[in-house]
Parts: C-alpha cells; sequence; structure tokens
C-alpha cells in the first residue's frame, strides 16, 4: 500500500495545522516505546525544506519531530486503494471480457491518409462478483500505444444514452472485429439509445469548438484543419440522425470536401460559411424528426440488469 502523499513524494512540504498519521514508533533514548506506528497528530512546526523535521502535536499534549518519510496526512491514509489480492484480475485480464470491439476514427469514416492510426472501442463486462467486490472494476481500460479503449458495459450505456457521438459512432461502426451474442443483442437494439438529445449534445459540441477556433484563428492565425474536418462532419451526421434514425459513420457524399478541407485547401470563410447553413439543416432536422424526446431508459435498465445476471457464474 502506498501513500501518495508520503514516501513516493518526500519532497512535498505539509502546512501547520495539518492532521498527520505516524509511520514509525515514537521510542525513547533508551528504545522504550512510547508511541506506537499509526498515531494521529497535528503538525504544529513544518520545516522550510524536505531534510528538516516537522514537530508534530499529539491529543494527550505531548510532542516528536518526525522527517517527512516517517508521517503520512491522514486524509490520504484514509483514500488509500485496498492492497488487493493476487487473485483479483487487473485491468489487462479484463480484456479477456471485451464482448465487442470495432474500429473507429478516421479508417471508419474512410478518411483516413497514409500513416492513419487504427483506433479500437467496445465494451467489456466484468465477472458479478468482481463488480460487486470492494476492490471494483474501471469504468474502462485502456491501452494507449496500441490505441485500445473499451468501456465497461454501464459506463457504455450511460454514454450512448446521452448521445454521446464517440460511443453512437462505435456502436454503428462498419468495421466490426468481435461481437459476442451478448453484444450483438445490444447492436440489434442500439436505435434504442437515439433520441432528441442528440440536437443538444452534438450542436453544443460544435458551436463551442467552432467558437476556440475562431479564438485560435485570432491569436495565432493557425487552425488544426482535421479538428475543422471533423467538427463539420459531426454536425451532417447529427441531421443524419435526426433525419434518418440512425448514426453515419462511413462518410461518402462529401469525402472529397472532408479531406481538403483536412489538408487545409479550403478557405474558412467558406468553411464557416457552410457551418452556418449546416446548423439551420440541423435546426429544420430537430423540428420535423420523428426522434422520442427522450432515449429508451427502461430498456437500457434491463438490458444492463439481464447482462450483468448472464456474468454470476463467471
Amino acid at each position: 500500500m502506498s501513500d501518495k502523499s508520503g514516501p513516493i513524494n518526500p519532497n512535498l512540504i505539509i502546512p501547520s495545522g495539518t492532521q498527520v498519521v505516524t509511520l514509525v514508533e515514537v521510542r525513547r533514548r533508551d528504545g522504550e516505546p512510547v508511541r506506537r506506528a499509526g498515531s494521529v497528530g497535528k503538525i504544529v512546526k513544518a520545516p522550510t525544506d524536505a531534510s528538516h523535521a516537522y514537530l508534530v502535536l499529539f491529543p494527550d499534549g505531548e510532542q516528536a519531530s518526525f522527517h517527512r518519510q516517517e508521517i503520512a496526512i491522514r486524509k490520504h491514509v484514509q483514500s488509500l486503494n485496498f492492497d488487493r489480492p493476487q487473485s483479483v484480475l487487473g485491468d489487462r485480464d479484463l480484456y479477456e471480457y471485451v464482448i465487442y470491439r470495432c474500429v473507429i476514427g478516421s479508417r471508419a469514416y474512410g478518411l483516413d491518409v497514409e500513416g492513419s492510426d487504427i483506433d479500437r472501442r467496445g465494451i467489456y463486462l466484468p465477472p458479478a462478483d468482481l463488480h460487486w467486490s470492494l476492490y471494483g472494476v474501471p469504468e474502462q481500460i485502456e491501452d494507449v500505444p496500441a490505441q485500445e479503449c473499451y468501456w465497461e458495459l454501464q459506463k457504455c450505456m450511460m454514454l450512448a444514452l446521452k448521445a454521446n457521438p464517440n460511443v453512437l459512432e462505435c456502436l454503428y461502426s462498419p468495421l466490426v472485429e468481435l461481437a459476442t451474442p451478448l453484444a450483438q443483442e445490444l447492436l440489434d437494439e442500439r436505435a434504442r439509445f437515439l433520441s432528441k438529445l442528440v440536437y443538444q449534445t452534438y450542436n453544443g459540441y460544435v458551436l463551442s469548438q467552432f467558437k476556440k477556433l475562431e479564438q485560435d484563428l485570432r491569436t495565432t492565425g493557425e487552425l488544426k484543419w482535421k479538428h475543422v474536418m471533423h467538427l463539420t462532419r459531426l454536425l451532417i451526421s447529427g441531421i443524419t440522425i435526426l433525419k434518418e434514425g440512425q448514426v453515419p459513420v462511413l462518410v461518402v457524399e462529401h469525402r472529397d470536401k472532408f479531406l481538403a478541407i483536412r489538408k487545409g485547401e479550403v478557405d474558412w470563410l467558406e468553411i464557416n460559411a457552410w457551418r452556418l447553413e449546416l446548423h439551420k439543416e440541423f435546426d429544420r432536422a430537430y423540428e420535423h424528426t420523428k426522434l422520442p424526446e427522450r432515449p429508451d431508459y427502461e430498456w437500457a435498465n434491463e438490458f444492463l440488469v439481464s447482462a450483468r445476471g448472464r456474468m454470476v457464474s463467471r
């Protein structure tokens, strides 16, 4: 068990008034212990550098001096993670429970160029006993060098219900590498995640990001053209979702224009004018969409409970 405020960060100066826990016994000069490790006290005098000692006051009025590696901040000690026994699965072991894996990003959009990364996303469903345990499970497991990330099922479903573009595109990716029967059940019902929330989520994100782009253009005169391309693509995606009730991933109709934007070959004023027209089209699509006001939370809850139940004996 390691303390983030303790030995691994010995140069941190803890201020006076901070409650600490002793990590060593206090002994008299003859070696007789007078205060055990784990005692709680308050720093009454802090050193000016990490090489000198702290003066700690205990509830009984006694004081003692300690070096930084001999004390830990009480709040940090109480928030430490449990020592995980060897029997508890680590993040790497959880890859065994991936139920869905697909390729997303430029390759899924059909906008990849030479050297484009292969980004994989998906879902994992851990054994029930691990999910119920004190140790719990991470909301996502990630292999950064391999460009892989897998959401725990509940996390994935919560994001999809909120119309998160990354998750919705993952569920609709045309490049599926793995889908267990359970995952296929989810994919078969993925339209239940779609609602008018798409308008709010997609529109809000694009508006905020274009505001930042305009600020960058004013301050630096430069733009991240790949980001500009994906923002306009996201607007078209949102419009299509409202009109057709499905998430378009593979770009066909506007592919050449998107690639020209990525290369910085399209004037910013032209792009911004197109973006404003797309916002208007988005508004009209919202007015006429047949999507419901809210996603199907009831079905999502039933599916999650059922999926959890299937992992009880794992």
